[in-house]
């Protein structure tokens, strides 16, 4: 076991403060749809990852799809308990995060093959585009020039036509993409970084019995190997068996 791992699970195993008021009997999650993550119809890992969390200790899941960005601001209002999908201290005004994340983003840089190769170090340098909200810029290093785009209809043909030279998102969304596109062959990949994922909570009583619970149950589950079929039965890497970089947003 990494040595991380262990240090968070010690650490979390020993979470002892006590929440505010009395767990409820119902969490209700939002998120944005992301295929076999947060499916229309309740499937997914994400979706899969929070009933083993919730409902064992009694509380049942409640979920709703929503667009990234009104998610988060269904939080900040208090009108649902949490997001899906969010990194860690991305939002810092009537938010908390819980210690653990659920699972790790690999985020990638697609171009056409014709475009020179991205590296961390150099991707700062050209002209990149992602989905409104994502905020790459805070978790990549010297990035200059962006775009947020509100859909992911068209992306391919905007790197053709050379408005932006590379599009960052997680990997899943790329292979979508390119699935999708006439001639996937004209395209490139490469992996910049992994983030880890966590769902970011209402700052209020309810949100912070919510979190205490996440966390202690997150610290079992990993204990006892219980994500790991789930990561597998959803063809996905099992995150916490490698390192992952933990960046706090910048300012």
């Amino acid at each position: 076991m990494r040595a991380w791992l262990l240090g968070l699970l010690l650490c979390l195993v020993g979470f002892g403060v006590q929440a505010d008021e009395p767990l409820p009997a119902q969490v209700n999650l939002v998120s944005e749809h992301w295929a076999g993550h947060t499916n229309a119809d309740g499937s997914g890992l994400a979706w899969e990852i929070m009933r083993v969390v919730f409902e064992p200790a009694g509380v049942k899941l409640n979920y709703q799809l929503v667009p990234y960005t009104r998610a988060i601001g269904l939080v900040q209002r208090g009108e649902a308990d949490a997001w899906l999908g969010s990194y860690r201290n991305e939002i810092s005004e009537r938010i908390i995060y819980p210690r653990s994340p659920y699972d790790a983003d690999r985020i990638v840089a697609l171009s056409l093959r014709s475009a020179p190769e991205a590296t961390l170090q150099n991707i700062g340098r050209y002209r990149l585009a992602w989905m409104r909200g994502y905020d790459y810029q805070h978790y990549l290093p010297g990035v200059q020039h962006f775009q947020e785009i509100q859909r992911r209809v068209g992306i391919l043909r905007m790197l053709e036509l050379g408005h932006a030279d590379f599009y960052l998102d997680a990997s899943t969304e790329v292979e979508d993409l390119l699935h999708e596109g006439s001639d996937p062959a004209l395209f490139r990949t490469t992996e910049l970084i992994r983030l880890p994922l966590y769902a970011g909570f209402a700052d209020t009583a309810r949100g912070r019995a919510l979190v205490e619970l996440f966390d202690r149950r997150m610290a079992e589950l990993l204990r006892d190997g219980e994500l790991r079929p789930i990561f597998r039965r959803w063809q996905q890497p099992y995150p916490f068996d490698e390192d992952m970089e933990i960046p706090d947003a910048s300012p």
